[in-house]
């Protein structure tokens, strides 16, 4: 019952809306708190897998949209922030119109240009690695398993699943403890006045929760195939289509 009351205390502080108290509640119950990651790793997960089913955009478009964006914002931060660090606006459009509209562009690289990129590239690969379990691009080892029997395949297959919702337990839990705790501090990113770390520290769960759905959706095909008869290991290849 005490696992089930500290469950009740994290989500009652989660409805507060205080960080503060949320931090609280998860150190002081922090058995529950392991408790509770489970079931959203596994309810989340698997309500995930159902969104991807029924809703076809998100299926497709949803991790590799996120990543593409995420890239090109990190790629033009740093383009911009050199030409900013060393450009200066030519000789022969100093106190023209032109030359007056450049000049505030050019007078130096924002101080947040720096650290933005990191956390991008955050949100970036978590949400790839979700993308890449879809495609069974980790823990693939193909010509191994391929040389196995059936039902040795199917179990290397659960094995994975397992592994993968082990690891989406751990991350939820501890990602999701950091993310509190930088709300409850009020962490600021470097070099910005209002924009709070934990906006992105939040992709890190929110990421895991995906490839939580990810592996339950690709389980749910490990078994239907199993059952029908039909192959079990197929090649997969890093950065190829769905």
């Amino acid at each position: 019952m005490e696992i089930f009351g500290g469950m009740g205390e994290i989500i009652s502080a989660l409805f507060g809306n205080d960080a503060w108290m949320l931090a609280d509640a998860l150190r002081a119950n922090a058995p529950s708190a392991w408790v509770l990651g489970l079931l959203i790793t596994l309810l989340g997960g698997y309500l995930t897998a159902q969104m991807y089913r029924h809703v076809p955009l998100t299926e497709r478009y949803l991790e590799p949209t996120v990543m593409v964006v995420s890239y090109l914002a990190i790629g033009a931060i740093i383009f911009s922030g050199v030409i900013q660090r060393f450009g200066s606006v030519p000789d022969f459009l100093v106190g023209s119109w032109l030359g007056d509209l450049l000049a505030p562009y050019l007078a130096g690289q924002p101080s947040w240009s720096t650290t933005l990129p990191p956390f991008l590239f955050l949100v970036m690969t978590w949400v790839g690695c979700s993308w890449n379990v879809k495609l069974r691009t980790h823990l693939a080892f193909a010509e191994f398993r391929t040389a196995m029997p059936r039902g040795g395949q199917f179990a290397c297959l659960v094995l994975d699943a397992v592994l993968w919702l082990g690891f989406a337990w751990i991350v939820i839990v501890t990602a999701g403890k950091e993310t509190v705790n930088a709300a409850s501090n009020f962490r600021i990113m470097l070099g910005t006045d209002n924009v709070m770390q934990w906006w992105f520290l939040i992709s890190v769960p929110l990421a895991w929760i995906l490839l939580s759905g990810r592996v339950i959706e690709n389980l749910m095909d490990d078994v239907a195939r199993y059952r029908s008869g039909g192959p079990m290991i197929e090649r997969a290849v890093i950065g190829g289509d769905a």
